[in-house]
């Protein structure tokens, strides 16, 4: 196996194991220097002239090929911009227009609440009967049937890691005669992904947590190269227009996913996530995803043997887990506060996940044998059992 270990192109506090890389990348490195340059000699000294002389305008495309690269998809076939709220509303309504006979949207009950959040939105300013039916994540492949309009899942759920089998689902889902939408929130930059040979229509991901681009980081869409130049934005966005400064008072489509762009690309932090994207130049997938699994395997391990108190919440099966592994405690929230506490952060996820991410460019296998033996003092001698620890944060 390959060593892909990039610790040092990360900015990590001292005495702290980041195993919440699933939630919020680190920073890299190299951002901070990038952003201030452009901030002070392209904003700062070209002024709105940026946008041609930095070609602040093709930032979109251009970060959307080096996303495409690790999503198994072609360049010019992602886009950038929005977030990943914005992206899953966009790709729905355009796959519900592909089946205008059609009026059900297709989900799972761990999907991530968002993505359904703005399902119902979208069922309730559409009316006409549309509605989201959702499923526990294994029986998808039962209840796929020719009544279906889109099929819209998350490839790996947020809370236990299960992963769905993008190939195998999307054949399905084509078979009913369904359009196929992935959310790739947990995907991009955690495993191997390759939207061409899914064959499904749209994808969309977010870009902070395994790509590490920063807190309030763009999302992407995915558009499959076949559909882009025909596919009908429901957001018909300024920078979304063929010629935007035409002005034209109606909205013509722009050529391929360009269409899918809305409102101004948030340039300070595409400046962040370009940098970023830099550092999976030189990544293979396969051993990224081989070196998480090794490092799971090892956390699973050394967890079931020193701390009785966690039941695994993640499929023990490899290859149906993402980059994650989870653990059931009836106060989960209070001990991860008192796990953070003493600087292995990891996250909580209601009602009792205790929830770790494995991201190989920077935890290696001491990081982890020095993770659980914190966590087993924390759980084996009731450390947790501190009212300051059981107080709930906005954030969890």
């Amino acid at each position: 196996m390959a060593d892909i270990l990039k610790k040092d192109a990360f900015l990590l506090p001292e005495n702290v194991i980041y195993l919440d890389g699933n939630s919020l990348g680190p920073l890299p490195r190299a951002v901070p220097a990038r952003v201030q340059a452009m901030m002070a000699d392209e904003w700062g000294e070209m002024l709105i002239r940026g946008w041609n002389k930095a070609d602040w305008m093709g930032q979109p495309s251009r970060v959307g090929d080096m996303v495409a690269r690790i999503i198994g998809a072609p360049d010019g076939s992602v886009v950038m911009g929005d977030t990943l709220s914005i992206k899953v509303f966009q790709a729905l309504s355009s796959g519900l227009k592909l089946r205008k006979d059609r009026r059900v949207i297709l989900s799972d009950n761990g999907n991530f609440p968002s993505d359904l959040y703005m399902a119902e939105g979208l069922v309730k300013l559409l009316e006409q009967g549309y509605e989201l039916r959702t499923v526990a994540p294994e029986e998808v492949m039962d209840a796929i049937s020719e009544d279906i309009a889109v099929v819209m899942l998350t490839e790996v759920d947020y809370r236990t890691g299960r992963k769905h089998d993008m190939k195998t689902v999307t054949e399905l889902a084509h078979a009913k005669g369904a359009v196929m939408v992935w959310d790739l929130a947990h995907s991009a930059g955690a495993l191997p992904v390759d939207m061409t040979a899914s064959n499904a229509e749209f994808a969309v991901g977010c870009t902070y947590k395994y790509l590490n681009g920063g807190p309030g980081a763009p999302g992407f869409i995915y558009v499959r190269p076949d559909l882009a130049d025909t596919v009908e934005p429901a957001l018909a966005g300024w920078l979304g227009h063929r010629q935007p400064f035409e002005f034209d008072l109606s909205y013509a489509p722009g050529h391929g996913v360009e269409r899918m762009r809305v409102g101004t690309p948030p340039v300070i932090q595409l400046t962040a996530l370009e940098v970023a994207m830099e550092l999976w130049a030189d990544v293979d997938m396969n051993d990224l995803r081989a070196a998480s699994i090794a490092l799971q395997e090892q956390f699973i391990a050394e967890i079931e043997r020193d701390v009785p108190a966690l039941t695994l919440a993640s499929p023990r099966d490899a290859a149906i887990r993402g980059s994650q592994v989870s653990w059931r405690f009836e106060h989960g929230y209070a001990a991860m506060q008192a796990v953070i506490d003493r600087g292995v952060i990891g996250d909580f996820r209601a009602p009792d996940i205790m929830r770790f991410g494995f991201t190989p460019l920077y935890i290696d296998s001491a990081d982890v044998s020095a993770a659980v033996r914190i966590i087993a003092d924390v759980m084996n001698n009731n450390l947790w059992d501190d009212d300051a620890y059981k107080v709930k944060s906005r954030v969890t």
